[in-house]
């Protein structure tokens, strides 16, 4: 990081954007760290345990389309805080309801999802601040939000053991209260941010380049949220690490890919986000691969998990590195849109190692599956990369660089 950039923008507001996401991820991901204690009291197998934990990802995931589209319509800052409010009200309403049924918790995971949804808020809020040359520091700042995730499973297993699990519902209010307060009075709208209703969706949705993202961030951040929500009940199964302890190797592993990930957006914007996703698809998918072949104990696994996270941890800042760049104008639809699919691609990978383990008896399967993935995008963003480095009037009819392969 250079000066030029501590002066380029708004560091109050980029610390707002910080925050809020890093709380709103800590619920987000709430009921994987959580799942060994809602599972022991309801007694649910692997795959309802996978897809418990999946569905707060999925709600989140399909919510940040419309939190994207909302952001340019009425800003960043005023969507952050009514989305925050109706996330503080639903976890007050679950601990005084204190649901204990299956389906009881399924309104539970909507409520998470809102908070999910907040990625689609913090980056154009942090984006919009920030001169090109500096999207890809300002973008991994503002998304290292997603350490939040590790504080989830540094402290939600523990309180579950002490107060019980519904009651961590009510204690998860405090922070997002005392970060709203704060957000409220450290925020700024940006000075810019396009206005754009639903109907500026389908041009975009048209565009080769749009679901090329969508896929690279599907393989990156769903990897690493599937495996923040999932890992707390992997550890304890696969090794028979207690609840407090296998919650506190997924928050070391999330912690190196939470804050690793300003550092991948810096990269992308020294050696183009399409070179170092090469690099970062082709270690992944010798990484899940190792996992999914099997490692015999816990000192083998956690290394590789945290090597594996902190390549995913790169790869998401390096793809929102792309998204200022190839679509300067829709930041806002493609964060929510590109945000979308990386909440899909982590509903995926929790709920299939869920099922793996209810159909086969192991986790491999799942594994080996996302591994192949992680090679596909390999393919995808190398043939990307010759496309988008040729010159305009080289790519035919298409200039959004995609041509080769639309």
């Amino acid at each position: 990081m250079d000066r030029g950039f501590l002066k380029a923008g708004n560091p109050r507001t980029l610390l707002a954007a910080f925050l809020y996401f890093d709380v709103s991820f800590m619920v987000w991901v709430l009921l994987g760290p959580l799942g060994i204690a809602i599972s022991h009291d309801l007694h649910l197998n692997s795959a309802q345990k996978g897809l418990l934990v999946a569905m707060p990802v999925l709600a989140g995931a399909l919510l940040r389309v419309v939190a994207g589209a909302l952001v340019d319509h009425y800003g960043p800052r005023r969507v952050a805080i009514g989305m925050q409010s109706f996330v503080i009200a639903g976890l007050a309403a679950t601990w005084m309801l204190a649901p204990h049924s299956y389906i009881g918790l399924f309104p539970v995971a909507f409520v998470l999802g809102v908070a999910g949804a907040s990625f689609a808020v913090a980056l154009p809020l942090a984006s919009g601040w920030y001169p090109p040359q500096y999207q890809g520091t300002a973008l991994g700042i503002a998304g290292a939000g997603n350490s939040g995730t590790a504080l989830a499973s540094l402290f939600a297993p523990g309180l579950a053991a002490l107060y019980g699990w519904t009651n961590v519902f009510g204690l998860a209010t405090l922070p997002l209260v005392l970060v709203l307060c704060a957000f409220i009075y450290l925020a700024k709208e940006p000075p810019r941010h396009p206005s754009a209703g639903l109907v500026a969706w389908l041009p975009v949705l048209k565009k080769a380049d749009c679901w090329a993202l969508m896929f690279f961030y599907g393989v990156t951040f769903g990897g690493f949220v599937g495996l923040a929500s999932f890992l707390t009940i992997y550890f304890n199964d696969q090794y028979g690490l207690s609840p407090a302890v296998a919650g506190s190797c997924t928050a070391l592993v999330v912690f190196a890919g939470s804050f690793i990930r300003p550092l991948g957006g810096a990269l992308a914007d020294r050696i183009g986000g399409e070179r170092a996703l090469c690099i970062l698809y082709g270690a992944a998918t010798v990484i899940f691969g190792l996992i999914g072949f099997g490692l015999p104990t816990i000192w083998l696994a956690f290394p590789a998990f945290f090597v594996g996270m902190l390549v995913l941890g790169l790869g998401n800042g390096a793809v929102f590195q792309l998204v200022p760049t190839r679509f300067a104008q829709q930041v806002g639809i493609l964060t929510g849109l590109v945000g979308m699919s990386g909440g899909v691609g982590g509903f995926y990978l929790a709920s299939s190692l869920g099922a793996a383990r209810q159909a086969t008896g192991s986790y491999s399967l799942g594994f080996l599956a996302f591994a192949g993935i992680a090679l596909v995008a390999l393919v995808c963003v190398s043939i990307c990369r010759r496309s988008w480095n040729k010159p305009a009037g080289a790519q035919g009819t298409d200039t959004t660089g995609f041509s080769a392969i639309s």
